[in-house]
């Protein structure tokens, strides 16, 4: 049977935020499944969400660790929702998420919904608030979404948790590509923009957390931006009447400055070293 709404959340290792993560979803009265996916982990994650004696919970356990875009794509296929929400396990929703985005998408023009968010430190205070959705407040159309994309970066878009998409879309653009780890959200996005609206709604729905142990923490900066660029030339070539040669020479332009950025950063560092012989 398809229910209204699944929210899935692909877990590794992460005991040290998942009752957190799982609250800030069943607090929020939805008619909804919300599915953890367990990839093997070894401290107790699957327990943790086994804990939770709500019946919209589901706990699926890989029998071995799935690389990231596996696992997230298992995840979405374990569900049974007609829209999905994918959260990851160490970031929290905020009160009315769930059905706010959920009545955007009551207008089945509209593809992608997509909200404001925040950051949270590893005790969960916040940081920064009202960030994301550069130039994509209210609705707005594949090509404007798949050009911020490009242009701006998907640090700046927002995170995973902010966003719910049709699960008929996501299956017919085949899922998340997981050889773009960091991207890999902003590029389902923006393909799924060529089938239909995106709304981009001004309310805080989810928090980020900025931690020391999170996947975007223990990935190199290199590895990101290296990602982003292909993200930018493929879909360039995928749906060309989206995404712009200009769109990409901005993107590529803005990555080109961090990694110069970088580099004179670290020529600094050396500098000083030297000179302090």
């Amino acid at each position: 049977m398809t229910i209204p709404l699944s929210v899935c959340i692909p877990a590794y290792e992460a005991a040290r935020t998942l009752e957190t993560t799982m609250s800030s979803v069943l607090d929020q009265d939805e008619d909804m499944e919300v599915l953890v996916l367990d990839n093997a982990s070894t401290d107790g994650t699957g327990d943790i969400a086994r804990s939770f004696r709500d019946d919209r919970v589901t706990v699926v356990s890989n029998d071995r660790v799935l690389a990231i875009g596996d696992n997230w794509n298992a995840a979405v296929r374990a569900s049974s929702g007609r829209l999905v929400k994918v959260v990851c396990a160490d970031d929290v929703l905020r009160p009315g998420a769930l059905a706010g985005q959920r009545a955007v998408l009551d207008d089945a023009d509209v593809a992608v919904v997509s909200s404001k968010f925040e950051v949270i430190d590893e005790q969960g205070e916040v940081k920064e608030t009202g960030l994301g959705l550069p130039g994509l407040l209210g609705r707005r159309g594949g090509q404007e979404l798949a050009g911020v994309i490009v242009r701006r970066g998907p640090a700046e878009f927002g995170p995973t948790a902010a966003t719910t998409f049709r699960r008929d879309l996501f299956d017919r653009v085949g899922g998340f590509r997981g050889d773009l780890v960091f991207p890999m959200d902003v590029d389902l996005f923006a393909r799924m923009g060529a089938h239909g609206d995106f709304h981009g709604v001004p309310t805080i729905d989810a928090a980020w957390r900025d931690s020391s142990f999170n996947l975007c923490s223990r990935t190199s900066s290199y590895s990101k931006l290296s990602e982003s660029v292909r993200m930018h030339h493929r879909l360039a070539r995928e749906i060309p009447a989206l995404v712009s040669t200009c769109d990409v020479l901005v993107g590529d332009g803005r990555i080109l400055g961090a990694v110069l950025t970088r580099l004179r950063s670290r020529a600094g560092s050396v500098v000083d070293r030297v000179l302090r012989r």
